[in-house]
């Protein structure tokens, strides 16, 4: 098997379960090690297990994104570590309870504003040093297609994931003369648990894995991958073309 990421330091967060895990275990079979970040101890020791089944490497970080001091500490370590950081992944994020704006209460807005938003951000901040001390530096957030649409009831995940990605994008500009590329990705409706709570209604067989979600995202993660700025539609199957600033 090919392993391009051979000798290159990737981390995921929220990589204990659904597309993280996916893709944290893949970049490790493409030959990264993996620093995973989840809150969950028993969902970063079952990856661990499948990525050392799989002959990868990992480290493990139990953090909750919302620990802007842990966030710190970690990027001090991986400084001290490893002096770069190669690929970095913000999939972590959370729905909130669907409800209309008005019905909202103020903490769950503001948790989900807190691990869609300002954790990307606290790692934009924090990483964005050690991306720059990469040869190849590349960033991938998750982002939805809600984002772009005005759903009833998915008001504070929408505009989450709106701002998001604005964020990167702004990002990505800013990063323009330099070898750090930044993209987003839209996975679409995928077989996870917050699709399965977003939408009970929906036959989870029907749509795709998380393992096949995540093997379209590692190729963002390659030093060959030059695009930037740019989001990648799973469904369509390609990047989307912006609307041009006014």
């Amino acid at each position: 098997m090919s392993k391009p990421l051979t000798d290159r330091i990737a981390l995921v967060t929220g990589a204990s379960r659904g597309i993280g895990a996916a893709l944290a275990l893949q970049l490790a079979q493409a030959g990264a090690h993996v620093v995973a970040v989840a809150r969950t101890v028993g969902g970063l020791e079952e990856l661990d297990d499948q990525i050392r089944a799989a002959g990868g490497s990992a480290t493990l970080v139990p953090l909750d994104v919302k620990d802007n001091e842990g966030i710190a500490r970690l990027a001090l370590a991986l400084k001290d570590r490893y002096g770069r950081l190669d690929v970095l992944i913000g999939n972590a994020g959370i729905l909130g309870t669907p409800s209309p704006l008005g019905h909202i209460e103020p903490k769950s807005w503001d948790d989900v504003m807190a691990i869609n938003v300002t954790a990307n951000w606290q790692f934009i901040r924090l990483f964005d040093p050690l991306l720059k001390l990469s040869d190849a530096g590349r960033a991938v957030f998750i982002t939805s297609g809600l984002a772009a649409a005005a759903r009833a009831y998915f008001g504070v995940y929408s505009v989450s994931k709106a701002a998001l990605e604005v964020m990167v994008r702004t990002y990505a500009t800013e990063c323009a003369t330099t070898q750090v590329r930044a993209n987003l990705f839209s996975p679409g409706q995928t077989r996870t648990r917050m699709m399965a709570v977003a939408f009970p209604g929906v036959d989870p067989e029907t749509l795709p894995t998380p393992e096949e979600v995540a093997k379209t995202i590692v190729p963002l993660c390659l030093p060959s991958c030059t695009e930037s700025g740019k989001l990648y539609d799973f469904r369509a199957g390609k990047f989307l073309v912006f609307r041009p600033p006014a």
